[in-house]
């Protein structure tokens, strides 16, 4: 034990006398965690919006002013006529054009009915779907605020709640994907260089002809990383708590639990690739580009799994972070227990398993 923790101990000294590897465990959770948590929300706002009022009257101005009052939109300068909405559309000023006719007024309150047209840029068609959307009931509002007592014969009228979200806040979309990103990147990255930076120095000699045992070897590299990793899962938490206002609403202690064991598969993950390449760079870019776009694309975090074809329906199994995913959305943001995620902690505690038994397995005793 003496050994392994002068080991232990020499391993931080590499990793805080390492200036990029201090700002890859620490800069980048705390720069990817503020960059999808208010940059990156899948929230529509301040949307440019044209409103052509070619009545002037009052129940026009009085759905402007809650056009206006609305913050998903920026209400730019009126439009005189067709071809100016045509020139802002071209240059990207407005994303939607509201238009009023000479008789909306009079005609609201006739058997016709008041018509808006609205037309929106479709370029980005979920943009335009969800600016539609948003209009289309500020106008439902205003008609039932104006006539609330209508007696139709029959009348469906939707109530709707969000489940786990009723505040729309866009961060709690990202964040348990970001921690998975973070995770993947940082444990397995850091760790991929551990190995490989002792045969490049010239060091991997000398470990392997001292009583070290190679396991040891192993589990020497990795705690330093484990130990910083969860640093880095602390001030992620504190980020999203105080800074994004994200609700943990389960169990921590659970929470902590499930992280750690994704932390060990990440790290044993990077000390498998450590021990198949023979460079830093090589082992950086398998770990930085073999894991960051399949856990960006392939968790469900960014698109849904269920939309893809069934072969990367099928290669997303293989995606620890899609696991750790599904772990943190239950227990953080559902409050679930433990008894809703058991198996997908199974299925990290034998990846892990798998992982750290090919990881020994190919840790070469004897340099070529």
């Amino acid at each position: 034990m003496k050994q392994l923790f002068a080991f232990i101990r020499k391993e931080f000294y590499h990793v805080f006398r390492d200036r990029r590897t201090l700002l890859i465990l620490f800069g980048l959770p705390i720069m990817q965690i503020v960059l999808f948590g208010f940059a990156l929300s899948s929230e529509v706002k301040n949307i440019g919006i044209s409103i052509q009022d070619n009545a002037k009257d009052a129940a026009s101005q009085q759905i402007i002013a809650k056009i206006q009052s609305s913050s998903y939109f920026h209400v730019k300068e009126p439009i005189l006529n067709y071809t100016e909405i045509e020139s802002k559309f071209r240059t990207g000023d407005i994303k939607c054009a509201v238009i009023f006719p000479a008789n909306f007024g009079s005609d609201l309150f006739k058997k016709v009915g008041g018509k808006i047209q609205i037309i929106a840029d479709a370029s980005d068609p979920n943009t335009a779907t969800i600016v539609t959307t948003y209009l289309t009931s500020i106008i439902n509002n205003y008609q039932q605020e104006l006539n609330p007592t209508t007696n139709i014969s029959y009348r469906i009228i939707p109530e709707i709640r969000q489940l786990y979200n009723e505040e729309q806040n866009g961060s709690l979309n990202f964040i348990p994907g970001v921690i998975a990103l973070i995770f993947m990147i940082v444990s397995t990255a850091l760790t991929s260089v551990a190995v490989v930076r002792e045969k490049e120095l010239g060091t991997m000699e000398i470990l392997l002809v001292s009583p070290f045992k190679p396991i040891l070897v192993l589990v020497a590299k990795a705690i330093p990383y484990l130990v910083l990793s969860l640093i880095d899962f602390i001030i992620i938490l504190l980020l999203s708590v105080f800074l994004l206002h994200v609700e943990i609403k389960g169990s921590l202690l659970l929470l902590f639990a499930e992280s750690i064991l994704f932390i060990i598969t990440c790290l044993s993950l990077g000390l498998l690739i450590s021990n198949l390449t023979n460079s830093q760079q090589t082992a950086m870019l398998v770990s930085m580009m073999g894991m960051m776009l399949p856990t960006m694309l392939l968790t469900g975090f960014m698109f849904p799994i269920e939309n893809m074809p069934w072969i990367f329906r099928v290669i997303s199994h293989i995606i620890p972070s899609r696991y750790y995913y599904a772990i943190v959305k239950a227990v953080m943001l559902k409050g679930l227990g433990f008894s809703y995620v058991w198996k997908e902690t199974l299925v990290l505690i034998g990846m892990t398993i798998v992982l750290l038994t090919l990881a020994l397995k190919n840790f070469k005793i004897r340099l070529s």
